[in-house]
């Protein structure tokens, strides 16, 4: 089994920062990409972003400039560094993770979210 844990969220004001961070732990061998999610209230959950093993980042063009994703590999964890936070920006925020296991199995895995409130 692996598990994904999220922290970092909370409330804050418009034009502030958070750093959100996911931590994967469990029968890992290896973590192709790792990327966060958002669901807003009534709203589907959409990419922010995602960063491959080899580096490769991919951003919802609403966080562009804004939100930036990195990966400490050794430590198999993720973080969101969120700048200049909107009440747009409001959701809850999921993180997941593509996972080879030791097993050989390849799955996706999710975490159970982290609430983002932005105030304004």
């Amino acid at each position: 089994q692996v598990q994904l844990v999220e922290s970092g969220g909370g409330l804050v004001q418009a034009g502030e920062s958070l750093r959100l961070s996911c931590a994967a732990s469990g029968n890992i061998f290896s973590i192709n990409v790792m990327g966060w999610y958002r669901q807003a209230p009534g709203k589907q959950r959409e990419l922010v972003a995602t960063l491959t093993s080899g580096g490769t980042t991919n951003y919802a063009d609403s966080v562009k400039g804004r939100f930036t994703i990195s990966r400490d590999n050794a430590k198999n964890t993720a973080y969101l560094q969120m700048n200049s936070l909107k009440p747009l920006d409001t959701a809850v925020y999921y993180c997941n993770a593509a996972v080879t296991t030791t097993l050989g199995y390849e799955l996706l895995y999710w975490g159970q979210g982290t609430q983002v409130t932005v105030s304004s």
